[in-house]
């Protein structure tokens, strides 16, 4: 299947792959935004440990890489679960998983892959046949 092909068939594939298209979208968007805060707050306490060399400071967040390590597993989880349902290529999967360990990519990426998926749940909906 191309990326330009519809996904289904039927209406009511359609109506499902849509559903749960959006619910994928939805679960990446939020863990884009958790993820990215999370990283942005492991790079706040890496600065104060080793460039400012406030280990007392530092000791306080030292919970920080663990909750990153494991967010970004949850995060990795949807973004399969994304790549998946909307059928996109490679390339995107492995572009999508280093945004969580890119500082600031995770919000640049989510708004340009929520755009394009969400458009293209769009698309499928309008081809959708009415039923009365």
């Amino acid at each position: 299947m191309t990326r330009d092909e519809d996904v289904t068939t039927d209406a009511g594939t359609t109506t499902d792959w849509s559903r749960k298209a959006r619910g994928s979208l939805t679960r990446y968007r939020v863990m884009a935004w958790i993820t990215g805060a999370m990283l942005l707050l492991l790079c706040a306490e890496m600065l104060v440990k080793y460039v400012l060399h406030a280990d007392g400071v530092a000791a306080a967040f030292g919970w920080v890489p663990f909750a990153h390590g494991w967010i970004y597993v949850v995060y990795l989880v949807t973004v399969f679960d994304l790549w998946a349902t909307m059928r996109w290529r490679f390339g995107r999967l492995v572009t999508m998983a280093l945004a969580g360990i890119v500082p600031v990519m995770s919000f640049v990426l989510e708004r340009r892959v929520h755009t394009q998926g969400l458009a293209r749940v769009e698309a499928a909906e309008a081809t959708q046949p009415v039923t009365g």
